[in-house]
């Protein structure tokens, strides 16, 4: 169910919730966070999508702010999503225009819900410092999401300089599965050191970078990143060792070979990780990534290429 609210206030949306809840049960009780997605309307649809699958593993009520382009007089349309046509959660977009455009804190604080926690995201163009943003300081977490933004390394090295616990990105989140055979591989003998790193992958992609980092970091070793045209996300790691190197390999962005010296070839289900994959991780921890701090803000000034 979708019911349009123009020329309203939030107040007035969210008495229409409890209304909702009172007259029909449309609104199951036990949310555990407040999702707030701060988005445009080209990427509403999308993250909402996203959200709402993430939702039924993690039920929550999603508020969007999405700014219209009118700069004329404060005004603001809303839209309540319901039932099937929220998901698991209960969906309230909002559509300032005018000077209200600016005050996106006080716009959500009536929406939020009381004793709950506040995961803040930016599906597109992150801000310049997420933790100093007006949704960004209420939030225990703020997710941003690099692969979205223009100047993925520039972006990186921003949000590196501005991170604050609860900061993480949907492009460290994409390499949880490389980090996990990596460390599978790594855990396995002969236990010799690492002396050097390779991360193949899309030369746009910060995904390429943060893993690069992430190994150069955890094996003390220099890494290194070599950029491909044509290709998506990560393509292949190879850790060089004395008696020869392991190598992931992921051309066809489905399928893995893991290659070690004296044991067999294995072949890997591994396809590329969906919006809704990575933001479902991310909305299981509320506490902060650490290693992601660490590796945002140390390990990518010691990655080459």
């Amino acid at each position: 169910m979708i019911i349009d609210m123009p020329d309203t206030t939030t107040n007035a949306v969210n008495k229409r919730l409890v209304n909702l809840r009172d007259e029909g049960g449309a609104i199951a009780l036990g949310r555990v966070l407040t999702l707030v997605i701060l988005t445009d309307e080209d990427s509403l649809e999308d993250a909402v999508e996203a959200a709402n699958s993430a939702s039924r593993e993690h039920p929550c009520r999603i508020v969007v702010v999405a700014p219209t382009a009118t700069r004329g007089s404060a005004g603001l349309d809303a839209q309540i999503r319901v039932g099937g046509d929220a998901g698991a959660s209960e969906v309230v977009v909002l559509r300032p225009s005018g000077t209200l455009r600016e005050h996106t804190d006080t716009l959500v604080m009536p929406l939020l819900l009381p004793d709950a926690p506040i995961v803040a995201w930016w599906p597109g163009q992150a801000p310049e410092n997420p933790a100093g943003d007006l949704v960004g300081r209420m939030a225990h977490r703020r997710i941003t999401d690099a692969v979205a933004c223009t100047g993925t390394r520039e972006v990186l090295d921003r949000l590196g300089e501005h991170h604050e616990p609860g900061d993480t990105d949907l492009a460290w989140t994409r390499i949880t599965v490389w980090r996990g055979l990596i460390a599978a591989a790594l855990d396995q003998p002969p236990y010799e050191p690492v002396t050097s790193v390779l991360v193949e992958g899309a030369a746009d992609h910060p995904s390429v970078d943060l893993l690069a980092a992430w190994l150069g970091r955890q094996l003390r070793c220099p890494a290194t990143v070599a950029r491909v045209d044509g290709v998506e996300g990560i393509t292949r790691v190879e850790l060089v060792r004395r008696g020869g190197s392991i190598e992931l390999s992921r051309p066809d962005g489905r399928t893995a070979t893991l290659t070690e010296p004296g044991k067999p070839v294995r072949h890997l289900a591994m396809p590329l990780r969906t919006l809704q994959e990575c933001l479902s991780e991310e909305l299981r921890r509320l506490d902060p990534d650490e290693v992601f701090g660490e590796v945002l803000t140390k390990g990518l000034a010691g990655v080459s290429g």
